[in-house]
């Protein structure tokens, strides 16, 4: 008998079966293997989908806050998420939000601030690559 046929006649299962069966400590139930590597899969990307719901901060931004000392409250959280809520409104895509003496920027598309100053660190007062602005 050729090998092909010998391995392409006995099933994964049967081999795990017996393998298992020969430890004695495990059983397998069909029943219970109801799960397919699909739902698995589904699952996962459901999981990984990003939240469209609430201002988000990109790592930069993340990264930034806590270089520069920045603590928000949450009432000026509020405050940007209002503020980025108008700037959609007005067809912005990329906002300065201008707060207290902090300034943000935020991508308003995916609801994200990618960077964050305060007064010390926008001393220039140069802002780039913005299409609108809000004073929050």
């Amino acid at each position: 008998m050729d090998i092909n046929n010998k391995f392409s006649q006995i099933s994964i299962n049967q081999i795990a079966n017996q393998y298992l069966s020969k430890k004695g400590n495990v059983s397998i139930n069909n029943s219970d293997a109801s799960i397919r590597f699909e739902d698995i899969l589904n699952q996962k990307k459901i999981q990984n989908i990003p939240n469209t719901e609430g201002l988000k901060f990109s790592k930069h931004a993340t990264s930034r806050l806590e270089d520069r000392n920045i603590n928000l409250t949450r009432e000026q959280f509020e405050r940007l998420e209002n503020g980025t809520k108008k700037a959609e409104e007005k067809g912005i895509n990329e906002s300065l939000m201008i707060m207290d003496n902090m300034a943000f920027i935020v991508n308003v598309k995916n609801n994200t601030v990618v960077t964050a100053m305060d007064q010390e660190s926008s001393k220039e007062n140069v802002f780039t690559n913005i299409d609108g602005a809000v004073i929050v």
